[in-house]
């Protein structure tokens, strides 16, 4: 097919548009998600492919093997997975007819949308009866919550016996907080347990739907024991306008746990001081009050 230069071809294939056309070939294996260090992969019509680095590690297998096997949740058989010696791990799944909720939201009617959130409610409720006695991912691994921590999503954390060891981990970011101020909002700390088992990221992109219906809950790879409130405050972080539509609907559907998602607002807030905005700053004069 001759020589083609590097800068010409594909980041994702190697793959020229000389070469392209060259070639009647046309691929079903593509790319339709990358974000950050991770991808992907549509494999035809039947399955999809994840790859990401190694490490940190992924939990969505041993998730959705014991989701599967202890709930009526919709989610896609794993058909393999494995480590390469690059150390990038892929994981080989099947692939959800229909389409993800960001796609498809403004298509939906408002009727839709409402029963979409009571159907992924109904099913969040499953996960209820699973607690635990720590905080940790199955197997007493650590977990990893970039939003609950802000520690950055790759920084494992735990396993937790108490919430006070929680605690101790959870105000690393803030050190920089006068004492008083941080020992009244340590005040504030809302009991975490029971430890219960939470998805954590309920984004749009993450709830697939079919003929108007719900059709699977995908991505469990940090899914683990958690906060009993944390997937109802995980589920107020709109990323955009159509993501905070859809989670204020689904909220509206869950067990409600105001004292957990006002704290975590208020520690996200505080993360940020000495630069606080003016939210931030009439929290602080409260604190320094009490």
């Amino acid at each position: 097919m001759g020589e083609f230069e590097k800068h010409d071809a594909c980041s994702a294939c190697g793959w020229s548009a000389d070469l392209q056309r060259r070639c009647s070939y046309d691929s079903s294996v593509k790319l339709f998600y990358g974000a950050s260090v991770r991808g992907v992969w549509s494999i035809g019509s039947d399955f999809v492919l994840k790859e990401r680095p190694a490490d940190p590690p992924t939990f969505e297998v041993v998730n959705t093997q014991y989701l599967k096997a202890n709930t009526t949740i919709p989610i896609p058989d794993v058909a393999k997975e494995w480590t390469d010696k690059n150390k990038r791990h892929f994981v080989l799944m099947e692939r959800v007819e229909g389409e993800n909720l960001k796609s498809a939201w403004p298509k939906l009617s408002q009727e839709a949308k409402v029963r979409i959130a009571e159907q992924t409610a109904e099913y969040l409720q499953q996960l209820r009866k699973f607690q635990y006695g720590k905080m940790a991912n199955l197997g007493d691994a650590p977990i990893y919550s970039g939003w609950l921590f802000l520690q950055g999503p790759g920084t494992p954390h735990g396993p937790f016996a108490s919430d006070e060891e929680f605690w101790q981990s959870l105000s690393v970011k803030l050190d920089k907080l006068p004492e008083k101020a941080r020992n009244a909002f340590r005040k504030r700390f809302p009991p975490c347990a029971p430890y219960t088992f939470t998805h954590g990221d309920l984004t749009n992109v993450n709830i697939m739907v079919k003929d108007d219906n719900l059709a699977a809950i995908i991505d469990w790879e940090s899914a683990g024991y958690f906060p009993v409130w944390w997937e109802f405050t995980a589920a107020g972080i709109g990323l955009g306008k159509e993501d905070a539509e859809w989670k204020g609907l689904l909220r509206s559907k869950m067990q409600q746990f105001e004292r957990g998602r006002e704290f975590w607002k208020d520690f996200h807030k505080l993360c940020e001081y000495p630069k606080l905005d003016y939210s931030g700053q009439e929290l602080m004069k409260e604190l320094l009050r009490e």
